[in-house]
């Protein structure tokens, strides 16, 4: 995911209109929180920080307890490269630098800022209590407690725990942060977030763990009991998820095929059902949509986003209190604008970089130079179009082309290979997928692209083709997929076409693709569903 299309606005939180235009210029990170969302922190291109609002439990840091609509320097932050922030409702802040030291102020009645009282902290101070042997990469609160996870995957957590909300197997409030373990032991965390009062950890293999309250289901484990250590959400135990989100009292995660769960407390549509009834365990929604690719939730709202892969931002939940039981598109380019404009409070889900990104991961400038005339050093023709590859990245992707290259390639030759096996829209799609891992096609051209991984002994993209196919099958184009995973020698997709159509057996009969079927595999398919009594009435 890259952030370089977007230029977020902070302008959009209506606290911001307090600060000079030349103020504004000045901000490379921020955070809206408190209870109102009436508080405020940036921070500046030359790393200096500073706070305004309304100091609610002295949440601003500035050792008074006085409100401010002039920003305020925080000196003890300045210059520190604050990477990853939290609030909690109670309220208190928590953050972690660069460095991975750990900082935390305002409401202590429970021990949440972790230094070992319930003295209420006027200024940041750092937590030292086992955290300062760890590199802390991120930060999570609820209402009363505080997560941090450090960059060896340990998961340390402190403060209120009425629920378990700590993990340490007790209701004992947790003075200073303790490790949690249990079932994590061994475990490399990845992710975390925190409900109100529950807790949710993402392991480096997928898995997911919750613990803490539990009453409307937002740990996802079936039941609503509260767990006083993380319990693993078994019903995602096929599925590998690579975030997770918390909301006041309901869970979302995502897996690393861009689909979409959610669980919990549903009273104003947060799940994204159609329905308020509560789930007690993980729902697939937005299944309609194309992949999602980030999910958003704060555990001060009732609110839900998710951003897909082409940069639609859907909403749905509690929106400027109305409630949106089904997600809704809007016309945002980031999932930050959704909790500016529609949560209550309007808080930020995450810590807001306004920088420009120009920075590309290695798989996004891959993707990016996918058929690019400029740095391309082969091209393929097919149906008369061609595609521009690069020949260092088909022979570190594809066996078939490392083989074909080896045998018969003249380095030095800027050549064009002629295709006429394949269709232009299946062989595209291919070559993209060697540079992106991922196909978007719809399942009638999925059906040749299965028969091009089946030839190349492309086996993962066999799998994505038979998932798009079975995602796609409708009563019109069943018996198309049937005769054509017939033709390929995909038995387990022809199984499946094969009991699609005999179930819809009516509508599929009277579609134009059944009566002009291949002779021989009519009366094959005729006799098999015979044989399972389909044709009984």
């Amino acid at each position: 995911m890259t952030h370089s299309s977007i230029m977020v606005d902070v302008g959009k939180w209506p606290i911001f209109t307090l600060l000079s235009p030349q103020e504004i210029a000045s901000i490379r990170k921020a955070c809206v929180f408190g209870t109102s969302a009436n508080e405020a922190i940036y921070i500046t291109h030359n790393d200096e920080v500073f706070v305004f609002g309304l100091n609610c439990s002295n949440c601003l840091g500035t050792g008074d307890n006085q409100s401010t609509i002039v920003p305020k320097k925080l000196e003890a932050l300045c210059g520190k490269k604050i990477s990853s922030l939290s609030y909690g409702s109670g309220p208190h802040v928590v953050l972690c630098t660069e460095d991975g030291e750990v900082y935390a102020w305002g409401h202590n009645g429970y021990s949440q800022l972790g230094n070992g009282t319930t003295n209420q902290g006027i200024t940041p101070v750092q937590v030292c209590t086992n955290l300062l042997i760890k590199k802390v990469v991120e930060v999570a609160c609820g209402s009363h407690h505080s997560m941090a996870l450090s960059l060896d995957g340990d998961l340390y957590a402190w403060g209120y725990n009425n629920c378990g909300q700590v993990g340490s197997g007790s209701t004992a409030n947790q003075p200073t942060p303790r490790r949690v373990s249990n079932c994590l032991q061994g475990k490399i965390v990845v992710g975390i977030a925190c409900g109100q009062t529950s807790s949710m950890a993402v392991v480096n293999n997928g898995e997911v763990y919750g613990w803490g309250y539990n009453g409307n289901g937002q740990l996802g484990l079936g039941n609503n009991g509260n767990q006083l250590t993380p319990c693993r959400v078994a019903a995602l135990h096929s599925v590998c998820v690579l975030q997770i989100a918390c909301g006041y009292a309901h869970t979302l995660a995502l897996t690393d095929e861009g689909l979409l769960y959610a669980w919990g407390a549903n009273t104003y549509g947060q799940l994204g059902t159609g329905n308020k009834s509560n789930q007690l365990s993980p729902v697939q929604i937005m299944m309609e949509k194309e992949r999602v690719v980030e999910i958003a939730a704060c555990h001060s709202a009732h609110t839900s986003a998710a951003k897909t892969q082409s940069g639609q931002v859907f909403m749905w939940g509690q929106c400027r209190g109305q409630s949106v039981t089904f997600p809704h598109l809007t016309h945002f380019a980031c999932t930050d604008d959704v909790f500016a404009c529609f949560a209550t409070p309007a808080v930020m889900w995450r810590l807001l970089s306004v920088e420009h990104e120009d920075f590309l991961t290695v798989a996004e400038s891959l993707k990016k130079e996918f058929d690019s005339p400029e740095t391309s050093d082969l091209k393929f023709r097919v149906d008369g179009k061609y595609i521009h590859v690069h020949k260092a990245v088909l022979k570190i992707r594809c066996e078939h082309f490392r083989t074909m290259f080896q045998s018969y390639w003249n380095e030095d030759m800027k050549e064009v290979i002629e295709i006429d096996q394949f269709s232009y829209p299946v062989y595209r799609a291919f070559l993209e997928y060697l540079y992106t891992d991922s196909v978007d096609l719809p399942p009638e051209d999925a059906i040749g692209l299965l028969d091009l991984a089946t030839s190349y002994c492309e086996n993962r993209l066999k799998k994505l083709c038979q998932h798009i196919i079975k995602r796609g099958i409708t009563v019109e184009n069943a018996f198309s997929l049937l005769s054509a995973a017939v033709r390929y020698d995909a038995e387990d997709l022809e199984e499946f076409c094969f009991k699609f159509c005999v179930n819809h057996l009516t509508e599929v009969t009277q579609t134009a693709a059944f009566w002009q079927m291949d002779g021989s595999l009519l009366k094959e398919f005729i006799g098999k569903a015979s044989k399972c009594g389909a044709f009984k009435n």
